[in-house]
């Protein structure tokens, strides 16, 4: 069943019970919406659509923040037949310019928030036919979306949609460069939401508190799991620790998908007293999962040690595999916690070497991954598209090996490993070790240019508040390393991290190549 389909059914089952609440604690603000009125707002916007011409191949992009009209408009587009096109909300003009003329686009919406980066480029993106706001805007053209919708009909627009046809275009983080756009299908799209559902076992009751952006494959895939079911979910607006906390307590949360930082703000202010447990209900808490981001060890123990009751999951995925699920650790699994675990439902994995032949059992190699959430291709990119999809394998870029029961360790980025002295160095073994220092918030390692070994490796460190480290504190820390495995300089300095929690490297060492003003040892 299509998702579009799904959604059409959750309204016509559950029609007045709650499908969605935004929660904006800094404006002191709750909304809700119904099933019923959330498929009639994705049938209003998808005959909007209808009414300008825009249909079946038509690409539409959706530049929002997270809110209570995301999800509607987002399932109005692939309603209309069109391709949607979600932006990461950071992107500045440029990018913006550069990923609505790739995709080709006939359709924006966009929020009060982009007005100004649209405003910058408008004139530029020469294949936009229709410009649609949320809220009045004063450009030339531009036209209020939400009061168009009560002169379109409600009725589902009855628009015959198959699992092969293109559904959506989602764009790379452009982290290392432009974004590049990947192209998923209805079929990609529909085996998220069982895969999901599969691996977390959510059922009408449960209710998903959502704080990842929107605009990424990972968090709405993880929500998928209690759509397909008909259960609702909150979009909460913000992650202080103590506004998780109290949605999880006052809308009886029960999954939680965490980036690593909020885990470890958790965390930190539940051992500084910011927070006190005692003042929240999180007894039907059961579940909390991380994903998106190499998982340190050690948080997980911590984290297991003040909520033991909770399931723990790990997940492992790529927008171009439609999100997370490809490998996930799998609830019941903690003893191999710093695994991202093993292949996820109806998925296969194998670690290969530079031929793509597979590698014995233990050794470091390419991650490669098959299966129903594969995407289409790199929208026209048949270079880009080739290099990654060989014989329906998914060449990850992820370095991995497997352990002798079957569960996957992720050791590094190919791109991210260091060569010091000839050695090859995964920075995600050294972070992860790091992590382990009671008064390390968070940390990053790279390599630096060294004239001798090539490279020397460099750890950046972000202290939890109101700690002090010398250098010799994490001089001794770090004897229990190989001496090879070393840091040989220690920054102290916040770790920039993206909207979906992935450390921010090439923006490290670009700020700190040739840098003076630090620690050696």
């Amino acid at each position: 069943m299509l998702i579009t389909e799904i959604l059409a059914r959750n309204g016509r089952m559950y029609a007045d019970e709650t499908a969605l609440i935004e929660r904006d604690p800094e404006h002191n603000r709750r909304r809700q919406i119904s099933w019923s009125e959330f498929d009639r707002q994705a049938n209003q916007i998808a005959n909007l659509l209808r009414s300008r011409g825009v249909g079946p191949g038509s690409r539409v992009v959706h530049l929002f923040m997270n809110s209570l009209e995301w999800l509607p408009l987002y399932f109005g587009i692939l309603r209309s037949g069109a391709w949607v096109v979600p932006l990461n909300f950071r992107f500045d003009s440029e990018n913006i310019r550069h990923c609505v003329n790739v995709a080709e686009a006939d359709v924006i919406f966009f929020g009060p928030e982009f007005f100004d980066r649209v405003a910058a480029v408008k004139e530029q993106l020469v294949t936009v036919q229709h410009f649609f706001s949320l809220g009045d805007c004063k450009l030339a053209g531009v036209e209020n979306y939400l009061k168009l919708l009560d002169a379109c009909s409600s009725e589902d627009p009855q628009l015959e949609l198959h699992y092969e046809d293109s559904a959506a275009l989602y764009f790379t983080s452009g982290t290392t460069g432009m974004p590049k756009p990947i192209l998923l299908t209805h079929g990609n799209l529909e085996s998220s939401c069982i895969v999901e559902n599969r691996h977390h076992l959510q059922t009408h009751d449960d209710n998903f508190i959502l704080i990842p952006p929107l605009y990424h494959t990972g968090a709405k895939m993880h929500w998928f799991g209690n759509f397909i079911v008909g259960a609702k979910a909150v979009i909460l607006k913000g992650a202080k620790p103590e506004w998780i906390l109290e949605t999880v307590s006052e809308e009886r949360g029960t999954i939680v998908w965490l980036l690593v930082p909020w885990a470890q703000d958790i965390l930190t202010a539940i051992e500084d007293g910011t927070v006190d447990l005692e003042k929240y209900n999180l007894k039907q808490w059961r579940l909390m999962h991380i994903g998106a981001q190499p998982v340190p060890p050690s948080l997980v123990r911590e984290w297991l040690k003040i909520f033991p009751d909770q399931e723990y999951d790990t997940n492992y995925g790529l927008s171009e595999s439609t999100g997370p699920g490809c490998v996930h650790l799998g609830m019941g699994n903690t003893h191999k916690v710093g695994a991202i675990g093993i292949p996820g439902f109806d998925w296969e994995c194998r670690v290969v070497d530079v031929l793509g032949q597979p590698l014995p059992q233990g050794e470091k190699g390419e991650l490669v991954v098959r299966g129903p959430g594969v995407m289409r291709e790199y929208f026209n990119n048949p270079a880009e598209t080739d290099r990654a999809l060989r014989d329906g394998w998914l060449h990850t870029g992820d370095i991995a090996r497997v352990d002798e029961d079957g569960f996957i360790f992720l050791v590094d980025r190919k791109k991210d490993i260091i060569i010091t002295g000839g050695e090859n160095i995964f920075p995600v073994e050294i972070e992860d070790f790091l992590q382990g220092h009671k008064d390390i918030n968070d940390v990053a390692v790279i390599g630096l240019p060294d004239e001798r070994l090539g490279e020397s490796i460099a750890a950046i460190i972000d202290l939890k508040p109101g700690r002090r480290l010398q250098q010799e504190d994490l001089e001794t820390f770090c004897q229990a390393l190989p001496r090879y495995k070393r840091p040989r300089r220690f920054i102290f300095d916040d770790v920039p991290r993206n909207p979906t929690g992935k450390i921010e490297k090439p923006k490290l060492r670009e700020k700190y190549a040739g840098h003076q003003e630090m620690f050696k040892l």
